[in-house]
């Protein structure tokens, strides 16, 4: 008998582009961690490894989100604090 494996047609993406982009915009130590396990997705993919192709490609956008998330917390953080230093720079007079 001759057994024929079944592969998938398509490979997981590997989100490769948008952890780049979270990582040069967003979350630095995150951003690398999503690009390594974007260039193991199709590494896996074409060594039939097909589970751990579509598990890359889940932790590679779980990390990119995670990235991208961190970056804009710090964002969000940065802004807050600036209102809180011209606030109290409004109390004690500083633009007077």
């Amino acid at each position: 008998m001759n057994e024929q494996i079944n592969k998938p047609q398509v490979p997981p993406p590997n989100y490769l582009v948008f952890a780049i982009l979270a990582t040069l915009f967003c979350g630095k130590i995150f951003g690398i961690v999503a690009i390594v396990f974007a260039a193991q997705v199709n590494s896996h993919w074409n060594a039939g490894n097909y589970e751990a192709a579509k598990s890359a490609s889940r932790n590679a956008k779980i990390w990119a989100w995670v990235s991208f998330a961190a970056g804009l917390a710090w964002i969000v953080l940065a802004v807050i604090l600036s209102m809180f230093g011209v606030l109290a720079g409004i109390m004690q007079g500083a633009f007077n």
